[in-house]
């Protein structure tokens, strides 16, 4: 179990950079407001195995409900609301406009995570039975 949650630490430093430079260096139509939100989720997911027990099957749905939170509290300016909207570093994380699309980013990035998980525990289950 300790192995397993090395890889996702791992894959999270290596999702957490991509994201910074995402977000410090891409000023585009695509990847930052699409690729960024769907890497977000698949970040969030390796966080949550890096400390939380596999036995969590249902943790990308648990990712997809917090994302959509946030972009519902983004849509309600809570960054404006709590008086932080010149803190540039808390409005980039949570985000400071709302839509709908993103919903929809978030839902891939957990589906592309869940499926993820679900080939590799296949191949390992065949490994392991050779």
């Amino acid at each position: 179990m300790k192995k397993v949650r090395i890889v996702y630490a791992g894959l999270f430093c290596a999702l957490f950079f991509i994201e910074v430079c995402i977000a410090l260096f891409v000023r585009d139509n695509f990847i930052r407001p699409y690729v960024g939100d769907v890497l977000v989720t698949i970040l969030l997911c390796c966080l949550c195995r890096t400390i939380i027990p596999k036995s969590v099957s249902a943790l990308p749905v648990y990712v997809f409900v917090f994302a959509a939170l946030v972009e519902v509290a983004q849509y309600f300016n809570i960054v404006k609301l709590l008086g932080l909207e010149n803190n540039t570093v808390i409005s980039t994380i949570v985000g400071t406009t709302f839509s709908s699309v993103d919903l929809i980013c978030y839902g891939v990035g957990c589906l592309l995570f869940w499926l993820a998980e679900k080939a590799v525990n296949t191949l390992l289950k065949r490994h392991s039975g050779l």
